[in-house]
């Protein structure tokens, strides 16, 4: 193909990128480094009956038109990345100095939102997305050897939770978890104890977290894996089998290798949604035990008053980081596998 037709071939994807995914990115940097202009104060005099009392207040004309004059705000630089409501290099030097256990910098560590955030965050990425790939497989080779009448109503109610809006699923699992519902009552049974709850534990409310999520996700892993049994060749299965393989062993050596580059695509599709963790935190009304990075963006926009678009911009930016970090071992990997395979 010619420079110049390829050119124009590839011109309107290459627009829509940039106007969709660069620009944005670009803007949401620009604005992380800027920080919100501080009110303008003026201090008034207010004379009574009994003396005159200076008061002081916003001038909002003053602070509007600061605002006008430079919509992004104040020029921070990476001032906003290092502060103690991101990366808090400062905090933590203070805390490596000061500490003489590994405990006690944890702990302190731990009182850092982002930090904080960043823990809860990873927690659930990389317990939910093992869960979800095993589980999801296991359903769809599950169903796939069923017999055909069952099938259809077997699919069906695999796929109920995907159905279910999230926020919906998350308010019903949150009123049986209650300690008035089925299965925050069976837990307080369990243990003996009254007043066990869900939702006044920390680590109760991680667990409960972590289990909608692989709840809510496993549909997708599920129809994806079952979509991709139906393509494993029958002949070399038969031929397996003759040779004396096991289910297991034809599993290993014959459906997995065939599902791989499926298995690639759930894990870089489940490393991104669950590093993006919001919407169970929200529903679940459980921001005094967990956040996320999305909920502390979410946070900073609903900030009354006066919303902190550039910290939600630099933890924006921090966030995207975090995935491409996340995501470089998968891809290189099957960067080196499609390599190997092209020389051979």
């Amino acid at each position: 193909m010619k420079h110049k037709t390829f050119f124009w071939f590839i011109l309107p994807t290459l627009s829509a990128m940039v106007l969709f995914i660069a620009f944005p990115i670009v803007s949401v940097v620009i604005q992380s480094l800027h920080v919100e202009h501080e009110q303008v104060l003026i201090t008034v005099q207010n004379c009574g009956p009994f003396g005159c009392e200076d008061t002081v207040t916003v001038d909002q004309e003053a602070t509007e038109a600061l605002r006008e004059a430079a919509p992004l705000g104040q020029f921070n630089g990476l001032g906003t990345y290092t502060n103690r409501a991101h990366l808090a290099f400062a905090e933590l030097g203070e805390a490596w100095n000061t500490t003489e256990t590994w405990g006690e910098f944890w702990t302190r560590v731990m009182s850092l939102p982002f930090y904080a955030a960043l823990a809860f965050t990873l927690t659930f990425t990389f317990v939910v997305t093992p869960f979800v790939l095993v589980l999801g497989l296991a359903i769809a080779v599950g169903v796939n050897n069923l017999p055909k009448i069952y099938k259809g109503p077997t699919i069906f109610l695999s796929l109920l939770p995907m159905m279910v809006p999230p926020v919906v699923g998350s308010l019903i699992i949150l009123w049986m978890v209650d300690a008035e519902g089925i299965i925050g009552a069976t837990i307080q049974n369990i243990f003996n104890d009254p007043s066990l709850s869900v939702r006044a534990s920390a680590p109760l409310m991680w667990i409960m977290l972590i289990v909608y999520g692989i709840w809510s996700s496993i549909p997708f892993s599920f129809i994806v894996f079952y979509a991709g049994l139906q393509t494993v060749p029958e002949d070399t299965m038969e031929a397996a089998q003759i040779d004396g393989a096991t289910k297991w062993e034809r599993m290993r050596y014959v459906v997995v290798p065939h599902l791989m580059p499926l298995v690639v695509f759930i894990t870089l599709i489940q490393l991104m949604d669950n590093f993006r963790v919001f919407e169970p935190i929200v529903s679940f009304q459980a921001g005094a035990f967990a956040q996320s990075l999305s909920t502390i963006i979410f946070n900073d926009l609903r900030a009354s008053g006066n919303p902190l678009y550039g910290s939600a911009g630099a933890t924006s930016i921090l966030t995207i980081l975090g995935v491409v970090i996340l995501l470089s071992p998968v891809l290189v990997q099957t960067y080196r596998d499609f390599t190997r395979k092209s020389t051979h």
